[in-house]
């Protein structure tokens, strides 16, 4: 008798164990999707213009598929403004760099003496 008793009680576990994890029934719970082969697509942006601290700075970047392109500026310690913009793709980055204003001597962070 006692072993009728076990042996019921292991065939309702492995029953349950596999309705649970892919031996039919119905599942009651959410599962999220996500397709890792979709192309990616995004744009982002930000700005930062703190004159007590002299932190001004912004960038944006635009995603499309194989394709980024961005542009980045930030105004350096000697009153210049930096402007870096790039494109990237299947076969590489290109970085096109160029400078507005005119270096200040002794400007924020200058060495002095």
């Amino acid at each position: 008798m006692n072993s009728v008793i076990v042996l019921a009680l292991l065939v309702a576990c492995i029953a349950s164990v596999y309705g649970q994890y892919g031996g039919g029934g119905h599942h009651h719970h959410l599962e999220e999707y996500i397709d890792y082969k979709a192309p990616p697509h995004y744009h982002y942006d930000y700005a930062v213009h703190d004159l007590k601290h002299h932190d001004i700075k912004s960038q944006w970047e635009i995603r499309d598929h194989d394709k980024t392109k961005g542009m980045y500026t930030i105004l350096q310690p000697d009153g210049r403004k930096r402007i870096v913009e790039y494109e990237a793709g299947k076969h590489g980055i290109d970085y096109k760099v160029r400078y507005e204003g005119h270096s200040e001597h002794g400007g924020i962070g200058a060495l002095s003496g």
